[in-house]
């Protein structure tokens, strides 16, 4: 989260999927002052996330692409602008996700891709600790799934 947890990353790479590439550009449509955006862009390049890359040479003006990477992260805006949509402004959406072919509304869900079901049930699918965990966070993981075996078990 720390590499995208900040709410103008999150909406410069929204603009960036949506084909900005220039700094002018995302400034004018986020209205983001220069030195924000400066250190935003700046992080993201750094992250990964977007590649620097000069676009004129005099005077010098680079633009910012997505890499692998940050094309990776287009279904985790999806989902954040669709609950946003859903649950923040559901009669005051300013953009809705459109099939580009049909035109038709579309209603992203997180699913699982070996199996096709929905994440959403929060009792089939559970976190638990990776191989890079702590101690803490095994502990952690540990106890909670000491706590669903009991509920079941009850």
């Amino acid at each position: 989260m720390q590499h995208v947890g900040e709410w103008w990353t999150l909406l410069i790479l929204h603009d960036a999927f949506d084909g900005y590439t220039r700094f002018d550009q995302f400034q004018q449509s986020l209205g983001i002052s220069t030195s924000m955006l400066t250190a935003r862009l700046k992080a993201l390049v750094a992250d990964g996330l977007l590649e620097r890359r000069p676009y004129r040479s005099h005077p010098v003006r680079h633009e910012y692409v997505l890499t692998e990477r940050g094309h990776s992260l287009r279904p985790v805006i999806v989902a954040l602008a669709a609950w946003g949509n859903r649950h923040l402004a559901p009669q005051d959406r300013s953009m809705v996700l459109v099939d580009a072919e049909t035109g038709r509304e579309a209603e992203p869900v997180v699913v699982d891709a070996r199996t096709g079901k929905s994440l959403d049930d929060s009792d089939a699918y559970v976190f638990t600790a990776g191989p890079a965990a702590g101690e803490a966070m095994r502990a952690r993981y540990t106890e909670l799934e000491r706590q669903r075996r009991s509920q079941t078990a009850v």
